[in-house]
């Protein structure tokens, strides 16, 4: 539990550590909270394991009558844009079963939520950003918005927003508030990586900075590997982020950008100071948490150097990384929240530095 009080004034690390409290722009008051009743953990119910799992109990209900709308396609394999068209479609059976998954499933989600707020370092939370990838669809937005009214009904003061950029950008676009700006200073973008459960997603992140200004930081170019179907060995899956990483490098030196010697990476679990990943990366390939693995360590190995020098990496958990993408969104409120829908329900909360706030405003002034 941070006393926020006491760090409001503090100022963000001098030297680069991993997991950092205190970063520029905000404080990160906590993250990865695991929550327990008595099904297990809370937040599965709101995962997008849990939505599957909704859909496939009632497609077997429907089975029993003798019919299922999507045949025997399995529902892990059921796409997001093809849920969306059902539910607008003509088929009334198909829309009505879409309907009644998203409805039950905003239930839960309600009650993660609720959950949440009761924690001590969640109370007072103005706003909520619900990322992810089920955010980028019609379904889970529709899910969100149920949600949202569900907690108004109960009198909650909470804001639900979905993510302002697409899932697959924001856990890359947020690494760029690990760095302070002296870092970032003369150079045109950074190197950044989003692993997570079932995808690794790596980008050239344009920084478009203008006197510490980041609010216009956007993905030049990234590259995506959904590795869960493929099941490699933690070697193979190091390997392959490597190779994502020079080609994009090497993509980046023809068009003259220049990449600080800097990247970011946001990946799930408990990120100590040193970059050991103490608990969460279970759903990852092989075993991330042992004591003798560093993930900088190992993405360090695989790059080349950049701009001379050799890069330094800097880890967060991916749900902090992908809440820090809504920075600049989030000047106009204190504490604020982020919630992604993935293989886990990931999670953190934030508190704006009023430094920061003060710096943005007076960036937005001077650019009306």
């Amino acid at each position: 539990m941070i006393d926020k009080a006491a760090v409001q004034d503090e100022q963000p690390a001098q030297i680069l550590v991993h997991g950092g409290r205190v970063l520029p722009a905000v404080i990160v008051d906590t993250y990865n909270e695991v929550l327990r009743d008595e099904e297990g953990f809370v937040g599965d119910r709101a995962s997008g394991r849990a939505f599957r799992a909704i859909l496939d109990d009632w497609r077997e209900k429907l089975r029993a009558q003798g019919e299922d709308p999507f045949g025997d396609t399995p529902s892990w394999e059921v796409s997001k844009a093809k849920l969306d068209k059902m539910l607008a479609g003509a088929d009334p059976l198909a829309a009505g079963l879409v309907h009644t998954v998203v409805e039950e499933y905003a239930l839960e989600l309600a009650t993660v939520v609720r959950r949440f707020m009761r924690l001590k370092d969640w109370q007072g939370t103005e706003r909520t950003v619900i990322g992810g990838g089920l955010s980028s669809s019609h379904i889970g937005e529709l899910a969100m918005g149920r949600a949202a009214v569900l907690l108004a009904a109960e009198g909650a003061t909470l804001e639900m927003r979905t993510i302002s950029h697409h899932p697959d950008k924001a856990g890359l676009i947020g690494a760029v508030q690990l760095a302070p700006s002296w870092v970032l200073a003369g150079h045109d973008a950074i190197l950044a990586v989003d692993v997570g459960g079932t995808n690794v997603r790596v980008g050239i992140v344009e920084l478009n900075m203008k006197k510490g200004d980041l609010s216009k930081a956007g993905v030049w170019k990234h590259l995506h590997w959904r590795h869960r179907g493929e099941h490699p060995s933690r070697e193979q899956a190091l390997d392959r982020i490597g190779a994502m990483a020079r080609e994009l490098i090497e993509a980046a030196e023809k068009e003259k950008l220049e990449l600080a010697p800097f990247v970011g990476v946001g990946c799930p679990g408990l990120i100590d100071g040193h970059g050991f990943i103490l608990t969460g990366g279970q759903n990852l390939p092989g075993n991330w948490e042992d004591r003798d693995f560093h993930l900088g360590r190992e993405i360090t190995k695989r790059l080349p150097k950049l701009q001379g020098h050799n890069a330094v990496v800097v880890m967060h958990n991916d749900a902090v990384v992908q809440g820090l993408s809504e920075v600049p969104n989030m000047t106009d409120v204190e504490h604020w929240g982020v919630l992604t829908i993935g293989t886990g329900l990931g999670n953190a909360r934030f508190t704006n530095r009023e430094e920061a706030r003060s710096a943005a405003a007076a960036g937005r002034r001077g650019t009306s």
